[in-house]
């Protein structure tokens, strides 16, 4: 069954765990004795049946009702699995909540529609970093709708509130896509909630099914590329690695950047099996021609008829979460590349998502900048091929932020 990537976004009290947790209830995608734990562990602190206790699984979240880590959790709906990937909505912990949407094909933020909560700066940053991850369609779920009486004026100020800003950033508009719901009551969640007549779209199950199936016409005909993992033999024959981008298949002639070795690929190892070609998303043991001398980890596998771009010096989008110092480095591809320096061009509000000039980059800002590396890398343009067009920058070991290639 094919597995789909989808990640939850919002601000820590907007109920994305109470949404994920209901939707595995009503999905019968969890254990009886894990809806029995939540409930047990609902009335130890005095409460109603809280279904987000099933997401929950460390003490100090339940004490302090919000998430510490990126919490994954499977359900199954018609002939698709969807993995939700339900990350940290707090500030103090942007960086984790980066690194667990960098999986998903798809965002789903969730925004209360509770008075006093709404749409804060922190929602903004959220959809801003999902753009910035490659994520290209939205679904924003507009929660606590029974708490303003299902009110379908309070919805259509939210979605008016959003939808600029979301386009702003770079979403576009038939990506977007509104529902409002009741996370707890189930309003709108598997079947078209009756105290929302007004509302004449899917369902939130149906939006992210349609979503999930729809194919990339772009895959078949996109270029061959084969992120590298490393060898796994003694000989230097075996490499391994993930189909990225276009297909493989047995006997073709491929080179292998940025030494620009070219070998024969004798057989293709998929899942264990032998198989006649692998395809995008793809992990894949390529058995080769030749031994390859040295470390392969990092470097990008491609068409041998093709010039892979190979450059030291990007334009790029950067989301700062620490200030950069001169010993700045990059991670790209699996790979530490040394940063000659990084020059700001201007800075970008990540809450209104118009540029700014800046003296002094502060955390949670964004900037374009050119980044001058100390040697060439094979890097694409991020809108062409996202895997190869982002990295992470770091300095002395602390993450300082997460930037991509224009």
């Amino acid at each position: 069954m094919i597995v789909k990537n989808i990640t939850l976004l919002g601000h820590k009290d907007h109920g994305k765990s109470t949404l994920i947790g209901n939707l595995l209830i009503q999905t019968k995608s969890v254990t009886e004795a894990r809806i029995n734990d939540a409930k047990k562990t609902s009335k130890q602190f005095g409460r109603q049946f809280e279904p987000g206790y099933i997401l929950d699984s460390f003490s100090e979240e339940r004490e302090n009702e919000m998430t510490i880590d990126t919490t994954r959790a499977e359900m199954v709906y018609r002939d698709l699995a969807f993995a939700f990937i339900d990350v940290p909505g707090h500030e103090e912990l942007i960086k984790n909540m980066i690194s667990g949407a960098s999986y998903a094909e798809i965002a789903l933020l969730i925004v209360s529609a509770k008075e006093g909560e709404g749409i804060r700066d922190q929602t903004k940053r959220h959809v801003f970093i999902a753009r910035m991850l490659g994520i290209k369609k939205l679904i924003v779920a507009v929660n606590k709708m029974d708490l303003v009486g299902y009110d379908k004026e309070r919805f259509f100020d939210i979605e008016k509130g959003l939808k600029e800003f979301i386009e702003n950033v770079g979403f576009k508009d038939s990506k977007i896509y509104f529902v409002p719901i009741s996370a707890y009551n189930a309003d709108n969640l598997l079947k078209k909630s009756a105290k929302m007549k007004w509302y004449r779209g899917k369902p939130l199950i149906e939006l992210l099914y349609e979503n999930a199936k729809a194919e990339d016409k772009k895959a078949a005909s996109a270029p061959l590329r084969i992120t590298a993992q490393g060898f796994i033999d003694l000989e230097h024959q075996t490499i391994v690695g993930k189909v990225v981008s276009g297909k493989i298949a047995a006997g073709e002639r491929v080179r292998i950047m940025p030494a620009g070795i070219m070998v024969r690929v004798k057989y293709i190892t998929v899942k264990g099996k032998k198989a006649k070609s692998a395809m995008k998303n793809d992990d894949v043991a390529l058995h080769i021609d030749k031994p390859v001398k040295g470390d392969i980890r990092g470097s990008v596998i491609g068409n041998a008829r093709e010039r892979q771009k190979m450059s030291n010096n990007l334009r790029s989008l950067i989301f700062v979460t620490q200030p950069f110092a001169k010993s700045s480095k990059i991670k790209f591809n699996g790979m530490d590349v040394a940063c000659k320096r990084i020059k700001v061009l201007k800075g970008i509000d990540t809450t209104t998502g118009k540029a700014m000039k800046v003296k002094r980059v502060k955390p949670l800002e964004a900037i374009e900048a050119r980044v001058e590396l100390e040697r060439k890398i094979p890097v694409e343009n991020f809108d062409a091929q996202r895997e190869l067009g982002r990295f992470v920058v770091y300095d002395n070991l602390n993450f300082v932020g997460i930037g991509i290639v224009l």
